[in-house]
């Protein structure tokens, strides 16, 4: 079995780790060089670095932040925002990261998605998707949004992974604006949904507020007076922000009590077991 994944957001803005609520109500979380190193040293399977002004500021990625956040990691780094070409996954790739997230590009032009593989495989290539709820009779619909939450594109989210998969996205970042920043836990719905439909790795993201809720997303089991593994395959990875970035929990926290659930997990660094 494939061990799940615990990957700290870094959401910048202007040369700083920046966190709302529902991708509104922005306020400083700290420095992302000095965030970086701490997660790396605490045991974090991966980083995920989204300048989050990019696409609707049409400002290039912060290469010059990015380049001193790889300085400081040692685990797989995945850089978004402000990738719109293949070249700018290049560059992006230069300075440090690993594979690149894209969103709001791919929606415009699908076909991006393609040349990025073609240039420098699928696994290099994660496709951001921004959904949130839409009215439905009967089974729940998502729609993707773009510019960072602020343009509902009106494509229904699950059939957009699918796509984007078949063009070549080699992972799924999946964040849900209904629970971005509430600490009310993972949408699983539309986990699941997304999970059922494609063959490659999910992350999930948006609404971790307690070690339970991450446990669950990742599939893992919760004591019996709470509520219990129901069949939920779990993500393969679950994103982290708020919990980490305001010291209510660390790296080793979430690893240990994931461990004690069920979740096959990296263990922590040494010296945080």
């Amino acid at each position: 079995m494939q061990a799940k994944r615990i990957i700290p957001c870094l959401d910048v803005d202007d040369g700083r780790v920046v966190k709302g609520v529902r991708f509104k109500g922005i306020r400083d979380a700290g420095d992302p060089v000095e965030l970086a190193r701490r997660y790396n040293d605490e045991g974090a399977d991966e980083l995920v670095f989204l300048d989050i002004g990019a696409s609707y500021k049409s400002r290039a990625t912060l290469l010059a932040v990015v380049r001193q956040v790889a300085e400081e990691v040692f685990i797989p780094l995945c850089v978004g925002g402000g990738i719109r070409t293949v070249e700018d996954m290049r560059q992006a790739m230069n300075a440090g990261a690993d594979k690149v997230s894209v969103c709001t590009p791919a929606l415009l032009r699908p076909e991006l998605l393609g040349e990025m593989a073609k240039a420098c495989g699928s696994q290099c290539v994660v496709l951001s998707i921004d959904a949130a709820r839409v009215p439905s009779e009967g089974k729940p619909r998502w729609t993707a949004y773009s510019h960072g939450g602020r343009t509902d594109t009106g494509r229904d989210a699950v059939e957009w992974a699918v796509r984007a998969v078949e063009l070549g996205a080699g992972e799924i970042l999946l964040n849900s604006i209904d629970s971005d920043g509430t600490g009310g836990g993972y949408d699983l719905e539309l986990t699941g949904a997304i999970l059922e439909a494609v063959p490659v790795p999910v992350i999930a993201s948006g609404g971790a507020g307690t070690l339970d809720q991450i446990v669950r997303v990742l599939g893992g089991s919760l004591p019996p007076d709470r509520t219990g593994a129901d069949g939920f395959p779990g993500a393969d990875a679950a994103l982290v922000a708020s919990l980490l970035h305001y010291g209510k929990t660390t790296i080793p926290e979430i690893k240990r009590r994931a461990a004690s659930r069920g979740v096959c997990i990296r263990p922590p660094a040494a010296g945080f077991v």
